[in-house]
């Protein structure tokens, strides 16, 4: 699930070691997970702040904790210690914090907002914009995704190509059973337009 790498094994110890608290350990948690203010922490854990429900890891060096409700959004993440000329350099690869992966037999809402996320609002973000789902609803023609679009992309006059073109083809071809998308976002405010 969560890989510590050697060489980030040897380096969280090496501070570890630097603590004057014996029993200290190392807590990994994502803060605000599953949105795109997803941030993956690491933190010194004293003995005293340990939470019952923690997920324990005992590397040869040291303890590490996983909050639980982070575990979800840790799956395949990686902390890797890079040696360079400067001293090196603690990484932290989480590729799941902002939306825990999803797979065919996730609700129909995560798998829309993972390929939201992971997909298209990467490049939306480009014009400065984004899409995000309100609600999925059931319609004659099926599931239909409600999706509203924010800054660049609110009264931008390339909207519609975005959506049927792109927001749309992506999502009903990756997700069983989706038929359709709508938006209701009002395009009349037109002040962060990135087409006007």
């Amino acid at each position: 699930m969560l890989t510590v790498t050697e060489s980030a094994q040897e380096y969280l110890a090496s501070l570890l070691e630097k603590q004057a608290v014996e029993g200290m350990a190392v807590r990994i948690f994502v803060t605000q997970p599953g949105t795109p203010y997803a941030e993956t922490c690491l933190a010194y854990c004293r003995p005293e702040e340990v939470i019952p429900t923690d997920e324990v890891t005992e590397y040869s060096l040291f303890r590490l904790y996983v909050e639980p409700n982070s575990l979800p959004y840790l799956e395949e993440a990686m902390v890797d210690y890079a040696k360079d000329r400067m001293g090196g350099q603690l990484t932290i690869k989480a590729p799941n914090a902002k939306m825990p992966k999803v797979g065919p037999d996730s609700p129909l809402e995560d798998q829309i907002n993972y390929i939201l996320y992971s997909e298209i609002n990467p490049g939306l973000a480009s014009h400065g914009g984004e899409v995000s789902l309100v609600r999925i609803e059931d319609q004659s023609e099926g599931k239909v995704a409600i999706l509203r679009f924010g800054g660049g992309c609110q009264g931008c006059s390339a909207v519609d190509l975005t959506l049927k073109e792109g927001v749309e083809k992506t999502l009903v071809e990756k997700v069983a059973g989706l038929a359709a998308v709508r938006d209701v976002t009002d395009h009349s405010v037109k002040e962060n337009a990135y087409y006007q």
